[in-house]
């Protein structure tokens, strides 16, 4: 292991050390390039029946009967590290990070968007077999005992793959909140390329929270196997108050929001300072969400409590940067280190949420108030840059920690599949113990390359070696890649003037056959449904130097029945709408109004400063 840190520094890490901002287009990194590569990786975790369009082509099927013993299929979903396991917890907050990602950061995605929400599909398809009831969760499938001590390719799986559930007998509100957020955090993805799988998802996630809520209890305490593995040590209100601020960005609920206020205190959004953020800690992250709510002026009645929670995310975003009142820790080399085991999960966590912290700032044309005085969106955004840079081969070893990035990476990773020969190039069998004396205690490179995963990372000191034993730091994992998702398009794309405070338009991703382009009002097949729905724009003003309209949306009975229960999905609406009542995620007849009779119409009108909201129709009776 080496000793001395050297004076191998870019250009940009001694410029930012004497506080001079290295502008984007002079970076010294091909973060298009990483980015790309940092996708890829999640196609090598896959568990399940390999699509066609499978990219990793030495992966090959696994995991086909898991949940059989159950009587449930949760074949699919994610392994997270360099283990054959299905871990929910972590699962799940890697889904709702890869989604905040493209929600921020999809516009400079490119022509990798595409592949992007085809990694958080991956995801939320599992989920939604997971959750085959309202109060039941399936949280984790295999078990890391039986796993760790047998070495083998997922192909060659014989260890247990028992399916382990949560239900109210059993609760795990840390889990059921985690994937509630994960869940409506993919639904705001989906709601322009599928509406009907976004309102799927939401629907999972509504109940997904109400479990959580209503049940509480931790995780780790009814799926005991976890505890040596991925303990919740925060708990599990952390996950409730996530969960709600994921369910108003997709919903504009007003119960969510006031679940957060009228929260915050009970569950600690407002009293915990954190240093860290990752799958276990939230609370950094809600708070960031929150001071965006509180910025974009949604804070109505619950502003005194909000400014509490955007104190607490201007902690730890002034501890990040090392002026603060309690700083996190950081290696010589200028690389925040919390722990020594996978370390790199709070580089990423962290670098994310201040790179959304600069834009949400930079947007509401305000600075961070740290203890020692006032500082700029830019040293926010490029302390994240540091990071990353830091994690792509600016540091005292010049090595990179994303494996195929550059030219000094990581060859002998802490991972099964990568670290055996192909299924497909040798079907010869891979035995539980055997895979260790063959393959796991063998000094040599990976025979398959893992694209892009980030590894654990370097110690305190910046020494890093590079053992496939040496699981603390050349073990990846899926979290850790999540977060980076989003700060590489955004370094990436550059800043290109969207403002981060308003709903942000993802492009049409006309190269992505494979994703639907809904029509301009999305309605049912013809023949499928009587319902017609159609808008029009009835007036405009400027308020503000802000354009707002009123629209018109006129639900017409064009059958010969009448009309009862008609439920409307709406979305895409950023003002208030009047005519409909509202219920959960959708919207219904008025309250004196019972049926529409046959060639009726009702009328209802929003506004708003965006183009026009998406109506369809959920479901209707006739009689």
């Amino acid at each position: 292991m080496e000793k001395s840190f050297g004076l191998k520094f870019s250009i940009a890490t001694l410029l930012l050390a004497v506080g001079i901002v290295l502008p984007t287009a002079l970076a010294g990194h091909d973060y298009g390039q990483a980015l790309s590569k940092s996708i890829l990786f999640f196609e090598a975790q896959r568990s399940g029946y390999l699509p066609s369009n499978q990219r990793v082509q030495w992966r090959g099927n696994s995991g086909l009967s898991d949940g059989k013993v159950s009587g449930v299929d949760l074949v699919g979903g994610y392994y997270d590290a360099g283990d054959n396991v299905k871990f929910g917890l972590p699962m799940a907050f890697t889904i709702t990070m890869m989604s905040w990602s493209i929600i921020e950061y999809g516009n400079q995605m490119g022509g990798e968007l595409g592949h992007a929400i085809d990694a958080v599909k991956w995801g939320t398809d599992y989920f939604i077999k997971a959750h085959p009831q309202p109060y039941v969760l399936y949280g984790e499938v295999g078990d890391g005992n039986t796993d760790h001590y047998c070495w083998q390719r997922p192909e060659d799986m014989t260890t247990s793959r028992a399916a382990y559930r949560l239900d109210p007998s059993h609760p795990g509100s840390d889990l059921a909140g985690e994937t509630a957020a994960a869940m409506a955090a993919a639904s705001i993805v989906f709601r322009r390329y599928n509406p009907s799988y976004s309102a799927e998802l939401l629907k999972h996630a509504h109940q997904l929270f109400d479990f959580a809520d209503k049940y509480r209890g931790k995780y780790d305490n009814s799926i005991t196997i976890a505890q040596k593995y991925y303990r919740s040590v925060s708990g599990y209100a952390d996950e409730l108050l996530w969960a709600a601020a994921w369910l108003y960005k997709a919903t504009n609920n007003q119960y969510y929001l006031d679940y957060l206020g009228k929260n915050g205190d009970s569950l600690g959004g407002t009293g915990w300072a954190m240093t860290e953020f990752g799958w276990d800690v939230k609370y950094a992250g809600v708070q960031t969400i929150v001071a965006k709510f509180l910025m974009a002026g949604k804070g109505g009645r619950h502003a005194p409590v909000f400014e509490k929670y955007q104190q607490k995310a201007e902690f730890f975003m002034c501890s990040c940067l090392g002026k603060g009142n309690r700083n996190a820790q950081k290696t010589p080399g200028g690389l925040i280190f919390r722990q020594r085991w996978n370390n790199m999960q709070f580089v990423t966590g962290a670098s994310f949420l201040a790179t959304v912290y600069s834009d949400y700032l930079t947007s509401a044309r305000k600075s961070l108030r740290c203890s020692n005085g006032a500082v700029s969106p830019a040293e926010l955004l490029s302390f994240a840059k540091s990071q990353v840079d830091y994690i792509l081969g600016d540091n005292p070893r010049a090595t990179s920690y994303m494996v195929g990035y550059g030219n000094n990476y990581p060859r002998q990773v802490h991972h099964r599949a990568s670290s055996i020969v192909s299924y497909k190039i040798d079907r010869n069998f891979v035995s539980c113990r055997g895979g260790y004396a063959t393959w796991f205690s063998r000094k040599g490179s990976d025979p398959n390359l893992l694209t892009g995963a980030l590894v654990g990372g370097p110690d305190a000191y910046d020494n890093f070696a590079d053992q496939r034993d040496n699981y603390e730091q050349t073990e990846p994992a899926t979290y850790n890649n999540a977060p980076m998702l989003g700060i590489l398009a955004r370094l990436h794309g550059g800043h290109s003037g969207y403002n981060q405070l308003l709903p942000v338009e993802l492009p049409d991703l006309n190269s992505a056959a494979h994703i639907p382009k809904p029509a301009k009002n999305p309605s049912p097949a013809p023949g499928a449904s009587p319902i017609v729905v159609t808008q029009k724009a009835t007036s405009s003003w400027v308020l503000d130097g802000k354009t707002y309209y009123r629209y018109s949306a006129i639900v017409t009975n064009k059958s010969g029945k009448n009309v009862r229960n008609l439920k409307l999905y709406v979305s895409k609406l950023y003002g208030p709408l009047w005519g409909l009542t509202k219920s959960g995620d959708s919207y219904s007849f008025p309250s004196w109004i019972d049926s529409m009779a046959a060639g009726k119409s009702i009328e209802f009108v929003y506004i708003h400063s965006a183009s026009q909201a998406e109506v369809a129709v959920s479901s209707y009776k006739l009689d």
